[in-house]
């Protein structure tokens, strides 16, 4: 890094660093995870940060990085995750409504991210997209198909 912008990288990660953390966490479901997405796209961004700081965009080259960092891995891995028993409940959530975060977890990654990347941080479908890696109408179909359960999940505990 340049000498001249340390000050401003170091001051950017104190400023910015508990939303990015936050939004990790969205997106990979547990603080660990979310921990090691920030911590992963803030030491590309250190490696970029005269480039990047020069755009007025740092953050948003953050959250595209743990965007992309976070689908990479669920692309490798495309399976479960079995554990010996099955816990009571999930990790509490620290940033926002438990009841829906649980909705949103047992929605296919896919679709999750596609909910997140649109209502949480309010991107288009073509910026979508982009992210993700796929086509506009993906996007769209996706993002129909989490509704239609979250929805349906809703009216079959009303009905309860």
């Amino acid at each position: 890094m340049i000498p001249g912008f340390v000050e401003d990288f170091d001051e950017f990660v104190r400023a910015r660093g508990d939303a990015l953390l936050r939004y990790g966490f969205v997106l990979a479901g547990n603080s660990e995870d979310a921990a090691d997405l920030v911590q992963e796209a803030l030491a590309r961004l250190g490696d970029a940060w005269p480039r990047v700081r020069k755009k007025h965009d740092p953050e948003g080259y953050v959250r595209t990085t743990m965007v992309r960092l976070h689908i990479r891995s669920w692309r490798r891995r495309r399976r479960e995750d079995l554990v010996a028993a099955v816990p009571e409940r999930g990790e509490p959530d620290r940033y926002g409504d438990a009841d829906l975060w649980a909705e949103l977890q047992e929605l296919p990654r896919k679709q999750r991210a596609v909910l997140v990347l649109r209502y949480y941080e309010d991107l288009s479908d073509k910026e979508i997209a982009e992210i993700l890696g796929v086509s506009r109408g993906t996007v769209r179909s996706q993002a129909a198909r989490a509704l239609d359960k979250l929805r349906i999940k809703r009216v079959l505990q009303e009905a309860r």
